[in-house]
């Protein structure tokens, strides 16, 4: 049964927020928050943040003129609250879903999503170009960035800020603080104090006490600054926000609507040159008691129950890819002491939570910052230890430099276990892992794997773990593995070496990583049409099995190579291959298939697969599509 909504319902768009008394307001993010856990039930999605900044997402939106105000989020799953209060009410339970609403805020989706953020900590530097883009075009909205406290222990952040603390146009962050607690606690004083230094009123005095100081000898001014940060550091913990350059305010309840607006109203009126940091704290979870007392806050869930919390749990299948790896990892840490793990705030999504429990002092989470965990992983390395980072392809595309300098040119033995490889369903665009195979692969030294099955990321993980003559990496899927039977024993797989999984005649199936079993399929279905067919398994794009690939290219008339990646990728390793061996000069009929140059909706797993056409059903027809193709010019040369 849906919630009951009164107050929402006289909701369009944020301008009917506008006459609300502070009592209305608060009753109205009670029904928000009802109507967001009703939504996900039925959705899945990204629960515990959203819930959090139900209260903040209300009073921003009373207070400021959305679209003309231009409010950016980080992390972008914060914003279901806002997508229901911003005329989506209506496709909010298509959350996530093929052809529904975005998981994130997304530009083409809404004008009250001026810009796109799936990937953390992009908020300030996002809101600053507002901001100058608005001075420039003599414009005079507001620009505010809500942004996490787990992204704000991204790097980009702080060169965010400190790029805006030295610059005089005026732009607003609001720090969303839910689990750092680097603020002392909030109560009725903190409160009015908070209220009033953002006031313009207590602005103008502390300008003038500035200006006066400003007469004073050298000496009397540094001592006058110093007492003036002191203070406001007494009451507020702001310090190193002050030394950014920001004016601080904070902290303040991130669920008290009577302290949230007239705050919000002060710093929306300052007409003060520069920036203003407002430090809200806030619950992840908050309002829903199984997310509030769950260890990760619901960040990410399937479809529950609105009752009990409880998730809808489907029939039991073959175990994920994420907890083999994770499993097979803890398996060779028992038996080597140099192994560790690293992941960038990700350790239930990589499987590190588990590898955590069992080796805590061998396991680090070091926030979301992909470009410090990839450099921390190489100067593990370089001491002996045997670093296993395990970030997902679309975050480790942020430390692409660092994977360049701190470890290919150096030729550190950092490995890559680089989960969410391929199309990833309901997180769509932004977290789809298509580019890993061509970043990678292009670099000299590197070792880049992918298993076809559960069990073959058995046996790399093994093998990534005794490799040490350089960087190495291997890429799986998202989701349950095909159902394989998984070795007693890992063996480690020699560096370069494909395999041969079905022997035919006329055309050869080359697959890279989890689509093998496409291939499997179609080759069924050629057997049938009379095409004997062979299907390999590369398990190496670098060093590409080069024995493998020219024996394919001579015993047969037609060779396709078949990955989940972009262009540039696993194809264009072999067809270099091929042509400095000679074989696409002789007659032989050569194809690849891999991810269109286009960036995917969100939709599910399988569906986008399809979409991509690197489904079996696509394989067959692009077989026959060339033998039929060279038939008919046969027949015409005849």
């Amino acid at each position: 049964m849906s919630p009951n909504t009164p107050l929402l319902d006289r909701v369009n768009i944020p301008a009917d927020l506008r006459n609300f008394s502070l009592l209305q307001l608060q009753q109205l993010a009670g029904e928000l928050r009802a109507e967001v856990i009703d939504a996900v039930s039925q959705t899945g999605g990204h629960l515990g943040a959203s819930l959090g900044v139900v209260e903040l997402t209300v009073a921003l939106h009373h207070v400021f003129d959305a679209p003309e105000d231009r409010i950016v989020w980080d992390v972008g799953h914060q914003v279901y609250p806002h997508k229901v209060l911003t005329g989506r009410r209506d496709r909010i339970r298509t959350l996530r879903k093929g052809g529904g609403l975005s998981g994130f805020s997304k530009r083409s989706e809404s004008e009250y999503d001026p810009f796109g953020a799936a990937h953390a900590s992009t908020s300030i530097s996002a809101a600053l170009g507002f901001s100058v883009a608005r001075d420039l075009l003599g414009r005079h909205n507001k620009v505010i960035a809500v942004i996490g406290d787990g992204a704000m222990t991204g790097g980009m952040a702080f060169e965010g800020l400190n790029n805006a603390g030295a610059m005089s146009n005026k732009l607003i962050v609001i720090l969303n603080d839910n689990e750092m607690s680097i603020a002392p606690p909030v109560g009725a004083m903190s409160r009015y104090l908070s209220t009033l230094i953002s006031s313009q009123h207590f602005r103008s005095i502390r300008e003038l006490g500035i200006h006066m100081a400003e007469r004073f000898p050298q000496p009397m001014r540094r001592a006058a600054r110093r007492a003036d940060e002191y203070a406001r550091t007494m009451i507020s913990g702001g310090t190193i926000f002050e030394q950014l350059g920001f004016f601080y305010v904070g902290p303040i309840d991130g669920h008290d609507i009577s302290a949230l607006v007239p705050i919000l109203r002060n710093v929306r009126e300052d007409v003060a040159e520069g920036p203003i940091l407002v430090h809200a704290l806030t619950q992840k979870g908050k309002g829903f008691p199984p997310a509030e007392s769950s260890a990760d806050k619901y960040h990410g869930i399937g479809k529950f129950d609105t009752a009990t919390g409880a998730l809808h749990k489907g029939p039991k299948g073959a175990p994920s890819y994420t907890s083999v790896f994770a499993d097979s990892l803890i398996a060779e840490a028992r038996k080597d002491e140099r192994i560790v793990g690293i992941t960038a705030a990700m350790p239930s999504g990589t499987g590190l939570d588990r590898f955590a429990a069992e080796f805590p002092e061998r396991s680090f989470d070091v926030g979301l910052a992909e470009q410090h965990a990839v450099t921390f992983a190489a100067g593990l390395a370089a001491e002996g230890l045997r670093p296993f980072a395990a970030i997902y392809s679309t975050f480790l595309q942020r430390a692409f430099d660092q994977i360049v300098h701190d470890v290919a040119i150096q030729d550190l033995p950092v490995r890559f276990a680089i989960d969410r490889a391929g199309y990833v369903g309901a997180d769509g665009q932004t977290h789809c892992g298509a580019f890993d195979i061509a970043y990678l692969g292009c670099l000299p030294g590197f070792v880049v794997m992918a298993p076809s099955d559960e069990a073959e990321l058995v046996h790399m993980v093994k093998t990534a773990a005794e490799h040490d003559e350089g960087p190495i990496a291997f890429r799986y899927p998202r989701g349950a593995g095909i159902g394989v039977q998984l070795p007693d024993e890992a063996r480690t797989l020699e560096i370069g070496r494909g395999r041969v999984v079905r022997q035919g005649a006329q055309v050869a199936l080359l697959s890279f990583g989890a689509r093998l079993n496409d291939c499997l399929e179609a080759r069924q279905n050629l057997d049938r049409l009379g095409v004997s067919t062979t299907v390999a398994d590369a398990r190496f794009a670098k060093p590409l099995d080069v024995d493998l690939v020219r024996q394919l290219a001579r015993e047969h008339e037609l060779l396709l190579t078949v990955e989940e990646g972009s262009i540039g990728g696993f194809a264009a390793q072999v067809t270099r291959c091929l042509s400095e061996g000679g074989h696409l000069d002789s007659t032989l009929k050569y194809r690849s298939m891999f991810m269109p140059d286009r960036f995917l909706d969100h939709d599910q797993p399988q569906r986008q697969v399809e979409q991509a056409g690197l489904s079996a059903p696509h394989i067959v027809d692009k077989v026959m599509q060339v033998l039929n193709s060279s038939q008919s010019q046969g027949l015409r040369r005849a």
